[in-house]
């Protein structure tokens, strides 16, 4: 019997590499995201069944809604891959624009437990599921204008491993994969369209792909069930830790 993956925000990036990663394995997909055209190319590129759906994960009305509309053929779900999020600006946090920050939080902590909250019983009830979040080296490392960004997934990470500690005695996994420096939209949306600046971030270096960060979630999510995988930190080569900042001639 074919396994089901749900993700969320598969309409491009670490979204969409993940569902073709899945469907390369002979894995159901359920894909959602907010760009109808977008999943509707992705679902023709799939070879395995795929059942596609218009999604705002900030919505708790509409993910409950969508979960509870799941073609039979598609329940339960095995592995719910939480992938939507983002990051908006990279003011100080004096300055940052408070709506940036709520629509962090919004998406990036509020759609994930919407989701989480809205599979578990299928989990709970068929007694076998894994939950993988996608966090970021954010949630573990600051940088200047990370602030609620890093914050948020801060949250993320800490969430995963709470809920592996309340679900181990259910059969049911839980991943977070942390990410550093990758080539997305992540930036373009980052900075709100401007290419030219989410190019600057990409220029001369090799970063991380979506396929990489794919491959790290099937693998997690593809172990043993004695093997669970609580976290997976991943930076690209050219990526490791800056020095600590010390501001000289402050009294």
């Amino acid at each position: 019997m074919a396994k089901t993956v749900f993700i969320t925000g598969a309409t491009s990036g670490f979204g969409r590499a993940t569902a073709k990663r899945f469907d390369a394995e002979g894995w159901q997909t359920i894909i959602t995201g907010r760009r109808g055209e977008r999943l509707e190319s992705l679902k023709a590129e799939l070879t395995n069944p795929c059942h596609s759906a218009v999604l705002d994960v900030t919505k708790k009305d509409e993910v409950n809604a969508l979960v509870e509309s799941l073609p039979a053929a598609f329940t339960p779900i095995d592995v719910l891959v939480n992938n939507a999020g983002l990051a908006l600006g990279l003011e100080g946090a004096d300055e940052v624009s408070m709506d940036d920050w709520e629509t962090m939080i919004d998406t990036n902590i509020k759609g994930l437990l919407y989701c989480t909250r809205a599979i578990l019983p299928q989990m709970v009830a068929n007694g076998y599921g894994h939950v993988v979040n996608i966090g970021s080296i954010a949630g573990y490392w600051p940088y200047p204008g990370g602030n609620v960004y890093g914050a948020t997934k801060a949250f993320v990470r800490q969430f995963t491993l709470n809920l592996r500690a309340d679900l181990v005695g259910k059969n049911i996994h839980a991943t977070d994969i942390e990410p550093g420096l990758a080539e997305t939209e992540f930036s373009q949306v980052r900075f709100k369209g401007d290419a030219d600046k989410a190019a600057q971030v990409y220029d001369d270096v090799d970063p991380l792909q979506p396929t990489d960060i794919a491959d790290a979630v099937f693998w997690a999510a593809s172990r043993p069930r004695n093997v669970n995988i609580n976290r997976i930190e991943m930076m690209a080569g050219a990526q490791a830790f800056s020095p600590f900042n010390v501001v000289r001639g402050l009294k």
